[in-house]
């Protein structure tokens, strides 16, 4: 049954999870991924008000929002999950891993296929927006905050705003140690002008 293997999911990634029966009666995230699969069903079904109101209920008691036209595998783990929203396109492969504050969503410019598509054993670190009807490879790493609007590579990693892949590898994320792609730049052209001003420092020395 799906809600055996998800429970077993949350105990393997959450440390603070301590039983079944916990994970049960108290995880909005597990409570979230069960109103969708019910809500799922009604919609394949054509049932689709019901599904909605099902689904924007779940939203109401767990504070995420999953639309029940969203495909979704097997093993999802939500870690605390408040303000998480999912898109009604989106597809989620197997034994991913969402925390608080992620938005599976469109840019309002695309019709049909309008949300992201994650493969499986995919991270989404807290507040990360994946934006876009592009996919996001198998085992890929999303840092905390960063705004993802193009397709990403399997094993990747990708942090920042705009997201930029900064290693391929399958190694765990590190939010901590992580490079700011952005801030490398920076440094460059730092380190660029240092070098500049140096040049027209020694220019300016032999022209004396």
């Amino acid at each position: 049954m799906h809600i055996l293997e998800d429970i077993r999911a949350y105990k393997r990634n959450d440390p603070a999870a301590r039983s079944a029966a916990e994970i049960l009666l108290l995880y909005n995230g597990l409570h979230a991924t069960i109103h969708y699969r019910i809500a799922h069903w009604l919609h394949l079904h054509h049932m689709r008000f019901l599904a909605r109101w099902i689904s924007q209920l779940s939203k109401f008691f767990t504070g995420i929002e999953i639309h029940p036209g969203a495909t979704i595998g097997r093993r999802l783990v939500i870690d605390h999950g408040t303000g998480i929203v999912i898109g009604e396109t989106a597809q989620i492969g197997d034994d991913c891993l969402l925390y608080q504050g992620v938005t599976l969503g469109g840019t309002g410019k695309d019709v049909g296929k309008r949300h992201p598509t994650l493969g499986n054993n995919v991270m989404v670190g807290s507040g990360a927006k994946v934006l876009g009807p592009f996919k996001v490879g198998d085992n890929a790493r999303i840092a905390a905050n960063a705004v993802v609007l193009r397709e990403v590579p399997a094993n990747a990693t990708v942090v920042g705003v705009p997201g930029h892949v900064v290693r391929l590898s399958g190694e765990k994320l590190d939010h901590i140690h992580t490079p700011d792609p952005v801030m490398l730049e920076i440094e460059q052209l730092r380190l660029k002008l240092l070098e500049l001003e140096a040049k027209v420092s020694q220019l300016q020395k032999e022209g004396e």
